[in-house]
This record gives C-alpha cells, structure tokens and sequence, in this order.
C-alpha cells in the first residue's frame, strides 16, 4: 500500500488543456499547480496529472480520445477517486466521461471543487446562504447527468442493450422535473434570503456614512496575506491559515492610524482566476463592501512566482466583476520577508511596471509606518480640510453636514455649529456660503 493510499484522504488525478490561441492569467502548468492547491484545501490527494494542448476541447470528452484513454489507464493505476479538470466542463462532458471511468469515479471541475471549498469555509448565515445559491445554480443544468448517473447504478444493463434499465425512465424523468422544480424555488427562496441581507448591510452602511468614517477595502488574490495584515493593522485575531480561501465571510475592523484618524478596514474573500460566475453572483452583497471604500489595498503575495498574473486577475475581477473604476488603490507588495534571490527578478518587474507599488510584511511588520502614511496621503488628496459655521435655523444643511463630513472636530457655538472636517472635493461646494474665515489658514497648518 502506497503512503498516498494509507494517508486515507480521497485520491485526486488532475486534468488540464490549454487551448491554442486562448490566453489565460497562468499557464497549463502553473494552473495545474494552482489546481492542486484548491484539491488540497479540500482534503484531497493529488497523486497524478495530465494536460492536453488542442485548439479547442472535445465536444464529447473536454479532452482527446486518446488523452481520455491514458487517463483511464492512470485513475485504474493509481486507485483515483476523483478526476478533477481545470475548467468548468459542461453536463454532457460529465456525463460521458464518468460513462469512461466507471461509476466509482467522481468527475469533478474547477468550479464545483471552489463551491466545495466555499461550503466547508462558510461558518456565517450570510456565506453559507451564498454558497447555497452559487452551489444549487451550478447543479441545476446537471440534474439530468446526475439522474443518469443513478440509473446506470440501478441497472446499466440497458445502456449496453439489456433490459436493467426498464422501468427506470418514466419515474426517472418525474423525479427530474420534481427535482428540478424543488431546486428552482430553492434558488428563488435564496435569492430573497440574499436580498434582505443586502438590504441589512445596506442600512449598516448608511449608518457607516453617517459616521464620516472612511472604509479601506483590503483585496487580492487568495493567500495573500490580507487576514494577517488586517491582524496586524487592528490588533484582532481574525482566523489565518497558509491555504486557499482560509476565510471566507467578511470581516470590518476599526483602526486608529497613528495620526489619530479613525478608518475601518475591511477584509473581502480571495480572489482566484477562472473564478466561478455563480460564485461571484452570489457573493455580490458582500463584494458590494468594495464599492463603498474610499481607499483600496491591493494586498499581493511579492513572493510567488506567478504575482504579476495574480494582479491582472484581481483588477480584471474588480473592473468587470464589481464594476470598480473611480475609487483610489495602493498595490501592497506583501510577504517581503519571503522574496529570496529567485523572486528578485520579479520584485525588481513589480517596481517598474505597476505604479508606485509599496513593499511590506504584514508578518514582521517591516514598513508598515509607510503603508500608513500613504494611506493618510491617499485619504486626504480626494478631500479637503474644511471648517464651516452654520446657523441652528439652518437644519437640513446641518443634517447633511454629518452625512458628507468626516467630523475632526465639532463645537456648538451660541448662533450655531462650528465644525471642522475632511469633506470629498466634489461636495464642498454644498457649504460654500457658511466656510470660516479661517478655514483655509488651517488647510494650510495641516
């Protein structure tokens, strides 16, 4: 017996193609190894894996029918479990290629390995009824391969010209539109649960605006250190673990930077390529966080070989994904402490090609007084420095005022309220008929 086969986890055989002319953020290889990764997060083996280079995949078999055949020749070899393939593969690949396999073998893809990750990862209502929605929209199109699956146990006989098969089809095919049926009001009913979450942390973040509080977004790709930073930053214990989507639901911290200045940082979910859409509907409550920050951290790993491809898929993921394009972002280049001599190439590219992107170990500390000041610096270039005297008659300025301002300091005067605060330049004009003589003396002092 193997020390694979002792280990008593499931046994997982990789499979990967590359298409021609098709140009994704990692190459077969690196994917591969990516791939691998989530297996293990999942408490799989990975004990082989093949790749193929096709212009385009199989209509059938996802992969050639020789590369089906080695392939089976290694899942009987190696006592595999499951077969995982690097993309998402469409019912009829599925269904056909655990007609190759055999009954005991699972095929699985890239994306219902993440959604499996995400359930074991989700402990809140709110990531637990994501990973639901985004788990039963992928299943909802496989209902048939699965039924199929059921009814070659039951009696594969007919799919070979026997008779094992009679009788199966009619209650089968009732079955499946039941199914069907359950699983489409499930998602219906999810949806709402969803919406009222949305709507909930809606009204949380109207009452964050309310504060004047600015939200720094912490982002990347997964494994790149944003729970460890966001420790480091708040002084919290938020769970961290050197894996694939160690956490999952959002967590918000409030930090005092050392100017004294009050900020919340927040802490979204990794991203990865070839993210699955129903995944990055369903979380879209929660991406939707991003949208509110007044400053981005582009938290990302200097350290690993393929960072410059980790980027383009964070930024792709918050353009397209999110629909992020106006709010300001510092590119953190985290995990300095693990740059050796053979990432130094890398690191030197970092510097030259991205704008102005700044070092750090969230681990060690090293630099973190640098990341703060130019969090401060990117905070206060988008606002202005203001101090403004406003009438008590005055009562739907003064109700707005708390809404746009970022309150430094407050005064009630005998005529009405004296307020300093930082405020967005493209609000300002709101109070330029109650600005303080000496308002602009103090934007000069600060």
């Amino acid at each position: 017996m193997t020390e694979n086969q002792m280990s008593g986890r499931p046994r997982a055989f990789l499979v990967g193609l590359e298409m021609r002319g098709y140009n994704p953020a990692l190459d077969i290889e690196d994917s591969l190894e990516e791939l691998g990764l989530l297996a293990d997060t999942a408490g799989l083996q990975v004990v082989g894996q093949a790749y193929q280079r096709k212009s385009h995949p199989d209509p059938a078999t996802y992969i050639g029918k020789g590369k089906v055949e080695e392939v089976e020749h290694w899942v009987n070899e190696l006592g595999v479990d499951l077969v995982i393939f690097d993309d998402e593969l469409s019912p009829r690949h599925q269904r056909e290629l655990e007609g190759v396999f055999g009954e005991d073998v699972r095929v699985l893809d890239r994306t219902e390995l993440i959604l499996d990750i995400f359930a074991q990862h989700a402990f809140t209502h709110e990531g637990t009824l994501q990973v639901q929605l985004a788990q039963y929209e992928y299943r909802l199109p496989r209902l048939t391969r699965m039924w199929t699956h059921l009814a070659r146990q039951a009696g594969g006989g007919a799919a070979r010209g026997g008779a094992g098969g009679v009788g199966l089809r009619g209650p089968g095919e009732t079955q499946l539109e039941t199914d069907r049926r359950e699983i489409t009001r499930q998602i219906a009913a999810l949806k709402q649960r969803i919406e009222a979450v949305r709507e909930h942390r809606e009204r949380h973040r109207a009452q964050r605006r309310q504060t004047g509080i600015p939200i720094v977004a912490l982002v990347g790709y997964t494994n790149a250190g944003k729970s460890t930073l966001l420790n480091l930053l708040s002084g919290s214990k938020a769970y961290v673990a050197d894996q694939l989507f160690a956490t999952l639901d959002p967590t918000i911290r409030r930090v005092e930077m050392p100017n004294g200045q009050e900020i919340l940082v927040s802490d979204t979910v990794g991203f990865i390529q070839k993210l699955p859409h129903t995944l990055v509907a369903a979380f879209h409550a929660t991406l939707e966080e991003i949208l509110e920050a007044s400053l981005i951290l582009h938290i990302c790993d200097a350290s690993h070989p393929n960072v410059i491809e980790h980027i383009h898929v964070v930024d792709k993921i918050l353009r397209e994904d999110i629909g992020i394009t106006e709010i300001p972002a510092i590119l953190v280049l985290n995990k300095m402490d693990a740059v050796g001599r053979d990432e130094q190439t890398t690191y030197e590219k970092l510097l030259a090609d991205f704008d102005d992107p700044l070092p750090i170990s969230a681990k060690t500390g090293y630099n973190i007084e640098a990341l703060y000041g130019r969090m401060n610096e990117a905070l206060l270039k988008y606002k202005r420095l203001l101090t403004v005297e406003i009438p008590y008659t005055k009562g739907d300025i003064i109700a707005q005022l708390y809404s746009d301002f970022i309150v430094l300091h407050e005064d009630h005067l005998e005529s009405g309220i004296r307020l300093t605060g930082q405020i967005d330049l493209d609000k300002a004009y709101r109070y330029a008929d109650y600005i303080a003589e000496d308002s602009d003396d103090l934007e000069n002092r600060a």
